[in-house]
């Protein structure tokens, strides 16, 4: 290979430089001519010969190429080379140049060609990650047909958020797989567009067909100037844009099945069945099998077959972490009950196995057999085992749940269709619906198989053809055969059969997705094996006319042959806010421009996101690239949605939602929406969004994500309850004593680590500056507070100018070699001075009892990697706070020990006096004194002497924690911190990957998950913007692709209140307009029977019918006393105050009224 650059470079040279001295000779004699000629030839070939190895040598180096591949990977990328026509450039990783970027492409119009022909790819590789990401996914056995797992090296950068779903094996598998997909019309994109953000190392797109006008309506991909392409060539470009890293190629004619086996994954979107018996039968028998799935998208119906052959190893079945739990008794009984402490409930259930590990007295439990229990209940089980003999239980053990892995049969398509089994039902008040469109599905394949085409929108003539072929196949079911075919739905499905709908295909894009990642992986439970599902509610409500859904020669056609021209119109003319572009936002603007929301002069669509791109977010928000990175989300993400749809009327803001954003998103900015669609990640910000819609009584869709699980919520105007109506639990936190002091799983200790971090470089730095600043100011707010938090305050400033004060990068070596000594040594020292091992609690207990673990202090040894690795990152980030060069030899393990060897460590001598709090109700580990006052004297007083030694103008810089840079040290630091703290105490460390998901509080995040959910939302946008529809027409869906799960039903209603003969809900908003007083106020509730005996604004309160001297504000406005009394900003876009009032009845009973707003402007 490195002979043929250089051959193919130098060639022209040679023959340049043999003709150009020929011609100059020519005027010689022809014998001199042909001895020097001859002689000069050959020494010059010999000398080209060894130079174009030598040349090529360095042109292998020097020109755009991927990483260095194994043998067989050579072997193979020359046969790719020789097969395809690969347009490549260098992979540009500067995230600071905004250059366009070309990139590898395979196109091929031949079927004999071949993406990935050697099928060493195909066979499994079952090593194991030593320090996976997930515990589920540490030790996964060999399964068929799986990718080789060493692949590539994982760029954790971009991938972090996916590998907190996968892990770090599962993505191997996912990089070492080729992946078919075959019809790239709107659900083929989509299931491309999910897998090459996934990182699949090949996608292969095979259509035979050309864009179409019509295929404008699902696929973002296309344009108008993509008409008459070939849809899979039309494709290849901006997918690529997508994921640099995967090989795109294209298929444009015919597919035979021998070519199925250059991949691990098929999916077809657009298959006969008769094709589909034969590829299927092909993949079933393969050895090894070859995943199959067959997916369709029709209108408002779609289906999934998923078929993994006839032995399929699912590795883990729900991508959950082992459940565990640590012991507190086990008995010594045939069938021992162990009983566990009530720190967390158990999640065990009956037939689980478990291993025991750590276990006192019973040692024979610690064998690491796994045991089957059995009478789980929620601090206590069952073992199916008799310990009468084994020894007494004394203290300690830990359960962990052992996942087993589990085998499926799967059925070929052939025998499937006749003997479908059950089929995963989705939404339960449509449980007889899955049969119904089994054979609806059959009935369309032949219907087209027989005239050739799709049945026509409108056309009753065809919706009675389909329904009849319903009938006929049904009779011939027999016993099977579904008691009724639903006529007045198998219509519904004939008239929109041809048309792919966005929202569909986004919704299946995601499912469909994420099986192929199963069969590629053994991640999460496969579809088993049919899925159904429809989305009729989606309709208007009104009768459409067969007018109503002639094409316009639009882009919109395929949706208007479904809902008709007038929804279409409402569509376009619809005013929505989008609030957040990241994963869900990108999703929701490219459906939204698919289906033509806001695209008319009428329409206007507005996106906010105060957040800029990173390189994370590359793997799920596809409407960024790396050429983005630093840029507004917003503005971004905004552009890229106009280029689908130029029509888009969209506005880019870079605001949060907000209070302090309310002069942005003002009355009349919310009065004029249509709807709100929310693609936030925090609970705080849609709470916001929630009461402004609320207020403003405007349409909120709200959605949501947590790796493989996802959730949408419709919340619609006097229908359905608002979002803050129910909330979820606050997460469990840990007792600030069992963090600090007795910490017992990993959790505790990274929760520590990242509070130490904040502690020394962030908090500290600042304090200190906010001394220097004004040191005057600084004491007397001090001695004014006069508390322990103020003592630790001026302890902490006073340690960085006197005892840990740094001037060379030794000091700071000193200053993280002393800090190791003091959290990993003298600390555990006096803790167990205070508590020995043999200590007791009042009561006589063990103080050292579950789940406290008893520790051990660490010896420092500058052999150990990790130790000096702690203290390179601790002083590295030291000198960063003090403005101190950083020398290049600190990363140099035998230069970095000898420093670290100069550090002289002082004897620990423990006090017998040290207050350790044990209180977990404690909210502060500060111990308040009484002495106080008097100390925070004496460290203003040293303060004051120790700052006229400081340099003129010193400062210290802050560090705030950045987890997604990993090469600022932040999360080494944070790692070693808490690995060592977990060693300590006998707690099974993390990698530093696994500490950044937590100490990093990351959300898990796959591309599927967020697919899927905004689908079911504009599904839902549907149903909103044509108006008209009841409460029993909407959907709220919680879906886990993992297991998979779809858990689809009816919204629940708002509480009614009621008085008199009123009604109101929490939606209702009682209006006086005129600019009442509050005479007039209280007068007017009078009227309608109640009594108001409070009334306030904000905070404070404007009257109470208690207090007599309020009395005399009876005459006054209420906008005058809100701006007297509760002194109310009220700026010249507000023209209303809202107030609450107190009421009761005339039997004074009291009745919560709506928000009373009173408009004074």
């Amino acid at each position: 290979m490195k002979f043929k650059l250089g051959f193919m470079v130098l060639l022209p040279i040679f023959v340049a430089y043999f003709w150009y001295y020929r011609n100059s000779s020519s005027s010689s004699s022809s014998a001199s001519f042909d001895c020097m000629s001859i002689f000069r030839s050959v020494a010059l070939m010999v000398i080209f010969t060894g130079f174009c190895g030598v040349f090529g040598s360095l042109l292998h180096y020097m020109l755009p190429h991927r990483k260095r591949a194994t043998s067989s990977e050579e072997q193979q990328e020359q046969q790719e080379n020789e097969e395809t026509q690969n347009i490549s450039t260098k992979d540009n990783n500067n995230n600071n140049q905004n250059t366009l970027k070309k990139h590898r492409i395979s196109l091929q119009t031949d079927s004999s060609t071949s993406t990935n022909s050697n099928n060493q790819h195909r066979s499994c590789s079952s090593t194991s990650s030593s320090s996976s990401v997930i515990a589920a996914a540490a030790a996964e056995p060999s399964i068929m047909a799986l990718g080789d797992s060493n692949h590539t090296d994982i760029d954790e950068d971009l991938h972090s958020r996916q590998l907190a779903v996968y892990g770090r094996e599962t993505m191997r598998r996912l990089f070492a797989s080729n992946i078919l997909v075959s019809g790239i019309q709107g659900l083929g994109v989509e299931i491309a567009k999910n897998l090459i953000l996934a990182g699949v190392k090949s996608v292969t797109l095979h259509d035979e067909g050309t864009v179409e006008l019509w295929d404008l309506s699902s696929n973002f991909i296309f344009s108008e100037q993509d008409v008459g392409k070939n849809r899979a060539l039309a494709s290849v470009q901006k997918l690529q844009e997508l994921n640099n890293a995967v090989v795109i190629s294209t298929l444009t004619t015919k597919l035979t099945k021998e070519k199925l086996s250059d991949f691990q994954a098929v999916v077809f979107t657009d298959i006969s069945f008769d094709k589909a018996f034969e590829f299927n039968d092909y993949c079933h028998n393969h050895q090894p099998s070859i995943s199959f799935i067959k997916a369709e998208v029709r209108g408002l119906f779609g289906s999934v077959f998923c078929d993994f052959g006839p032995e399929f190893t699912v590795v883990d079945v729900d991508g959950e972490e082992p459940h565990t739990g640590i012991v507190a008794s086990i008995s010594n009984d045939n069938s021992a009950l162990v009983s566990c402490v009530d720190d967390e409930r158990l999640e065990f259930q009956d037939g689980d196995l478990v291993v025991f590990s750590e276990v006192h007295g019973m040692t024979e439990l610690n064998d690491g057999k796994p045991r089957k229990i059995k009478s789980a209940r929620p601090y206590s089980f069952s073992l199916e085992e008799d310990t009468t003999n084994f020894g007494t239980y004394e203290k300690g053990g830990i359960v962990t749940q052992v996942k087993q892995p589990k085998l499926l049969n799967f059925k070929p398509l052939r025998e499937a269709l006749k003997d479908p089994g059950d089929f995963l039902l989705s939404d339960f008040s449509k449980f007889d619906r899955p049969p119904l469109l089994h054979l609806a599905f059959q009935a369309l394949d032949k219907f087209v198989s027989v005239l050739g085409r799709f049945p026509v929108a409108g056309e009753e003539e065809d919706a009675q053809k389909l329904i009849s072929l319903a009938a006929n196949i049904n009779e011939d079911l027999g016993d099977g055969r579904v008691e009724d075919i639903n006529p007045k739905l198998l219509r519904l499905f004939a008239f929109g059969a041809r048309a792919v709908l966005n929202p569909m295909a986004a919704m299946f894009g995601g499912i469909v997705g994420q099986e192929v990642v199963k069969a590629c992986s053994g991640k999460f439970h496969p579809l088993y094996q049919f899925f159904y599902f429809d989305s009729v509610e989606s309709l208007p409500t009104e009768p459409l006319d067969s007018r109503d859904f002639r094409p316009l020669n639009s882009r919109y056609d395929a949706q208007i042959s479904v809902f008709g021209s007038r929804l279409q119109k409402k569509l376009e003319d619809a005013k929505v806010f989008i609030v957040g572009s990241g994963a869900l936002g990108c999703e929701f603007l490219k459906n939204v421009a698919l289906m033509g929301v806001s695209c008319s002069d009428q329409g206007k669509l507005t996106v906010t996101d105060d957040d800029v791109i990173e390189k994370s977010n590359l793997s799920r928000q596809f409407l960024f690239r790396d050429w983005n990175i630093g840029q507004a989300k917003s503005t971004v993400a905004a552009s890229a949605a106009a280029s689908i749809n130029p029509r888009l009327n969209i506005e880019a803001l870079q605001n949060r939602v907000g209070n302090e954003t309310e002069n942005v998103f003002h009355d009349t900015f919310w009065e004029n929406l249509t709807v709100v669609i929310n693609a936030l990640d925090n609970v705080n910000a849609r709470l916001y969004v929630d009461q402004r819609c609320l207020y403003f009584q405007k349409p909120l869709l709200e959605s949501g994500t947590l790796g493989a699980k996802c959730n949408t919520q419709m919340v619609i105007p006097h229908l359905t309850e608002n979002y803050g109506a129910s909330r979820d639990p606050p997460e469990k936190q840990a007792p600030m004593c069992t963090v600090h002091s007795f910490p017992h799983n990993i959790d505790h200790c990274l929760t520590w680590a990242r509070s130490e971090f904040e502690g020394l470089l962030e908090k500290t730095p600042a304090e200190v500056n906010a001394y220097l600043s004004n040191p005057a100011e600084y004491a007397t707010a001090m001695i004014n507070a006069g508390d322990a938090q103020a003592r630790d305050n001026l302890e902490r400033v006073l340690e960085c100018f006197d005892k840990e004060n740094c001037e060379t990068f030794q000091d700071c070596i000193t200053w993280a070699r002393l800090k190791f000594e003091d959290y990993f040594a003298n600390r555990v020292k006096q803790l167990t001075y205070t508590f020995p091992e043999d200590a007791a609690t009042s009561t006589g207990a063990p103080f050292w009892s579950a789940p406290k673990r008893f520790p051990r202090p660490l010896q420092f040894s500058t052999a150990d990697p990790s130790y000096l690795h702690f203290v390179m990152a601790a002083s590295i980030l030291r000198a960063e706070t003090f403005g101190i060069p950083i020398p290049d030899w600190v990363k140099n393990p035998k230069m970095l020990a000898e420093a670290v060897d100069k550090v002289i460590i002082p004897e620990f001598q423990p006090k017998k006096d040290a207050k350790i709090v044990t209180d977990e109700k404690a909210t502060s580990l500060s111990t308040a004194s009484i002495d106080d006052a008097a100390v925070i004297n004496d460290l203003i007083i040293k303060l004051e002497q120790c700052w006229k030694n400081l340099p003129p103008g010193f400062r210290m810089k802050p560090i705030q924690f950045e987890k997604d840079d990993d090469t600022n040290y932040h999360m080494d630091m944070i790692a070693g911190l808490a690995n060592m703290r977990a060693r300590n105490y006998s707690i099974p460390e993390v990698d530093k990957l696994k500490a950044k998901f937590i100490a990093g509080r990351i959300i898990p995040a796959i591309a599927t998950s967020t697919a899927m959910a905004t689908g079911l939302v504009c599904l839902e946008l549907y149903k909103v913007l044509n108006g008209g529809h009841k409460l029993e027409d909407y959907r709220n869906t919680f879906a886990n692709l993992a297991l998979p799960l779809f858990s689809i039903a009816e919204p629940v209603p708002p509480k009614i209140i009621k008085h008199r003969d009123m009604s109101w809900t929490v939606w209702d908003r009682w209006i006086i307009k005129d600019n009442p007083t509050l005479r007039e106020l209280i007068q007017w509730l009078k009227d309608k029977g109640l009594n108001a005996y409070s009334i306030s604004c904000g905070s404070c309160l404007l009257f109470n019918s208690m207090f007599p001297r309020h009395r005399d504000r009876m005459d006054k406005k209420v906008v005058d006393l809100a701006r007297e009394v509760a002194k109310v900003e009220l700026p010249p876009y507000r023209r209303h105050l809202d107030v609450v009032v107190a009421c009761e009845d005339d039997e004074d009973n009291d009745i919560d009224i709506p928000l009373v707003s009173i408009y004074f402007r």
